[in-house]
């Protein structure tokens, strides 16, 4: 086990969040049909950007929601799992957005 603590675990998911970003930065609109090529121990998948994207983001909502679910039955409060982006709740983001050197104004492109 990587992390067997929360403690260990929230910098090094901060860690791998960050390299995601930043290969999706890169990674620009154009070449979103670029093909990646994936390590699956026995064979390499060969798929288009966009759509490991679009998988890898869906299974992390999967995952989220499990874990939601479970600590529904705990005494430890589910975090917010379905943001809204609405301007008003921008003040209630900022921290967030701080730690990865964002803005509204850059997230929006504004």
């Amino acid at each position: 086990m990587p992390c067997p603590t929360v403690s260990e675990l929230r910098p090094a998911q901060a860690a791998v969040d960050r390299r995601l970003i930043a290969w999706c930065e890169a990674l620009g609109e154009a070449a979103a049909d670029q093909i990646i090529h994936v390590h699956r121990g026995t064979r390499v998948q060969t798929e288009r950007a966009d759509r490991l994207l679009l998988h890898l983001y869906q299974h992390q909502i999967h995952h989220r929601g499990q874990a939601h679910a479970m600590l529904s039955d705990t005494a430890v409060p589910p975090s917010q799992l379905d943001e809204f982006f609405s301007i008003a709740e921008a003040p209630l983001r900022t921290a967030e957005f701080d730690e990865l050197g964002w803005t509204e104004a850059t997230v929006w492109r504004e």
